[in-house]
């Protein structure tokens, strides 16, 4: 199983952070100085990904704006001698080969990834959902893709989550063959805690084979009448190996509003330039808290 495409599904409404996803996508949503998907895109090309397919919809054309060339843009910085600006501004036009298509209407995930089938034309393919961001050493869907190449099977990226959070997620069972690595027996999407197989939770990182493609026409919609990855999977279970791979890293959901500031806070202080001001406020708010 040779990986060389993504797919980044970005066409989601983003209900959990109205009111501001009405007029933004939430991948759009400012972290630090960089919108979130700009994280996801550069994970994959990390990864030795070069060819990208991101699924939108509408409301979603300020994605494409931002991976295009700004010509205007460029001539200003130049004029005015900002060229620091300007060699990160034309890198982000030249990051990558990225093409689009469009989800028309809001059917899910799986629905999403449907969308795929003729770019990915018959090959395995990464994906990496457009509001996750995974900061660490070896890109995230790297540590997927090896365990796929080794094992030539579907890998689905998961970490540990609190029992009262797993009607969240969709959860999986099954045994834990290598170090975080788990063969799969069964999945459940977003389980109540007493029917939850365990709180070993999905995140948005897969690898997975084209054969899934036939697997979501045939998926009845489920939970909120979409049609679901994790419903897909655990139809294609009992055809093929699958394995879980416990991410080493740590990720940020900037789909709850409680993600994106945690998100927003540490990556802040990951920063040389922004380390000491960010830190020095944030004690002087504790200090501010502690003593009234």
């Amino acid at each position: 199983m040779r990986v060389r495409k993504a797919v980044i599904p970005a066409a989601g409404l983003g209900t959990r952070m109205l009111p501001i996803t009405k007029s933004m996508p939430k991948e759009m949503l400012p972290v630090v100085d960089r919108p979130v998907i700009h994280y996801v895109v550069e994970e994959a090309i990390k990864a030795g990904i070069d060819d990208i397919l991101i699924i939108t919809g509408k409301g979603k054309r300020a994605i494409e704006d931002y991976f295009d060339r700004s010509f205007e843009l460029e001539y200003y910085l130049r004029e005015k001698g900002k060229l620091g600006e300007l060699r990160e501004i034309e890198e982000i036009g030249e990051m990558v080969d990225i093409y689009y298509v469009r989800q028309k209407r809001p059917l899910g995930l799986g629905d999403a990834i449907l969308h795929a089938e003729k770019h990915v034309n018959g090959e395995p393919f990464a994906v990496l959902l457009g509001d996750d961001i995974i900061v660490s050493q070896k890109p995230g869907i790297a540590q997927l893709i090896e365990v796929a190449e080794r094992k030539n099977a579907p890998v689905i990226g998961v970490e540990t989550v609190p029992w009262d959070l797993v009607g969240r997620y969709g959860i999986i069972a099954g045994e834990e063959v290598e170090d975080d690595l788990y063969k799969i027996r069964d999945l459940v999407e977003k389980p109540s805690r007493k029917e939850a197989p365990s709180n070993v939770a999905i995140i948005g990182r897969y690898v997975l084979p084209p054969e899934i493609f036939d697997v979501l026409k045939d998926v009845p919609p489920g939970k909120g009448v979409e049609v679901q990855l994790t419903d897909a999977l655990k139809l294609l279970l009992p055809k093929s190996e699958m394995f879980a791979k416990r991410i080493n890293g740590r990720r940020y959901d900037i789909g709850s509003k409680a993600g994106f500031i945690i998100a927003n806070v540490e990556l802040s202080i990951s920063r040389e330039d922004l380390r000491n001001q960010v830190l020095q406020h944030i004690e002087k708010l504790l200090r501010e808290i502690r003593y009234g």
